[in-house]
């Protein structure tokens, strides 16, 4: 299992209601793709943080994930939500199964 965390800088224009309809557009559209087993978003308590939003989503294996990035809904997504709205990213990737090789993921 993967856990995938990817943190958003935001554009200077996102508004604190424009982040509660990125959260909701997260939801709505990667819940339609079935190889991401969980979506969770949302935004960070610190007003100051560098990073005020994130989304994290749970896979099979790192082959699953790539799939996802290759899918066209995932592609709109980030076409018409992520890349407008954020400035930066940072992608982080975590091996969920005690015991198991990270190389095996």
């Amino acid at each position: 299992m993967v856990h995938h965390v990817t943190l958003y800088q935001l554009q200077p224009g996102v508004t604190p209601a424009k982040l509660e309809s990125l959260m909701i557009s997260t939801r709505m559209a990667l819940l339609k793709i079935p190889e991401i087993l969980s979506v969770k978003c949302g935004k960070n308590i610190d007003p100051e943080s560098e990073w005020p939003f994130f989304i994290s989503l749970d896979f099979e294996s790192m082959d699953k994930l790539a799939m996802v990035q290759d899918e066209a809904i995932y592609m709109k997504f980030v076409a018409d939500v992520i890349k407008p709205n954020t400035a930066n990213a940072l992608s982080l990737h975590y091996e969920m199964e005690p015991g198991k090789s990270v190389k095996y993921s």
